[in-house]
């Protein structure tokens, strides 16, 4: 699918992952909707970025919001042809610690966001792409999922994130096999340790020491390079109903 002159809705995208591959995703001339919980900030990019972008206050797990979202779509640009979930949140927490039981309004709440949340959006784009018309090969819509390495080798104390992102690989190919007769393809990207804003809020020595980690390169993942992998999936056709892990072969061990 092209991307220029297209649509992009993307949740998450004033700050981090998300905001990475809104800036790349304008540079090469799409349209693109903003849907995010922080109006500041989503504002402030709109500002940036000018005509081709709107902002549309978004909590993923409500149906009213992501509605909202996608007919701001398909009213400022004419249309929807993608979607790229990056909306999370994350919490550590033990099962059992010095104050108890993990809270299940936490492991609750990490759940509603990550999961019902990428699919409360997956489901409402699907439907606006799939009534759009399709490109000259029949494709009609791409949405790209956000997992993370923890789905596979989730540490202590990421129960609630690791069941939220594992929750998301486990989508990926039943949706793009359903999809698929509407030429809409599913894709999801589980990145290792990447430089977003909650880890800016650690030490530099912490930052450094979580790089290290990482085989090759032995740094922390860069946010333009997690669009740069959006930009692909979405300009290449074959991709579809695949998890790609971009973790620099990082394995993660259990603290």
């Amino acid at each position: 699918m092209q991307i220029n002159t297209y649509t992009f809705l993307v949740t998450g995208g004033a700050s981090g992952l998300g905001r990475a591959t809104i800036e790349l995703l304008a540079a090469n001339g799409a349209n693109i909707v903003i849907a995010d919980v922080n109006v500041q900030a989503g504002e402030a990019l709109v500002a940036d970025l000018g005509s081709r972008a709107r902002f549309a206050r978004t909590d993923v797990s409500k149906e009213t919001d992501v509605r909202t979202a996608i007919q701001m779509a398909v009213d400022a640009f004419g249309g929807l042809h993608g979607v790229v979930n990056a909306a999370g949140v994350a919490i550590a927490r033990k099962i059992i610690d010095k104050d108890g039981p993990h809270p299940l309004d936490a492991f609750s709440r990490v759940i509603e966001v990550n999961l019902i949340g990428t699919f409360n959006v997956t489901r409402l784009a699907a439907a606006a792409m799939s009534s759009g018309p399709p490109t000259d090969s029949g494709e009609r819509g791409v949405v790209v999922f956000t997992a993370s390495v923890a789905a596979y080798e989730g540490q202590i104390g990421q129960a609630a994130y690791s069941a939220s992102k594992g929750g998301i690989v486990g989508l990926t190919l039943p949706i793009a096999r359903e999809l698929a007769r509407y030429g809409i393809r599913v894709v999801t990207i589980a990145p290792g340790i990447f430089d977003t804003p909650l880890l800016a809020a650690l030490p530099e020595a912490a930052r450094q020491s979580l790089g290290q980690q990482v085989p090759f390169p032995s740094r922390l993942g860069r946010p333009s390079e997690y669009a740069a992998l959006v930009k692909h999936i979405i300009e290449n056709e074959m991709l579809n109903g695949e998890v790609i892990r971009l973790d620099g072969a990082l394995r993660m061990g259990p603290k």
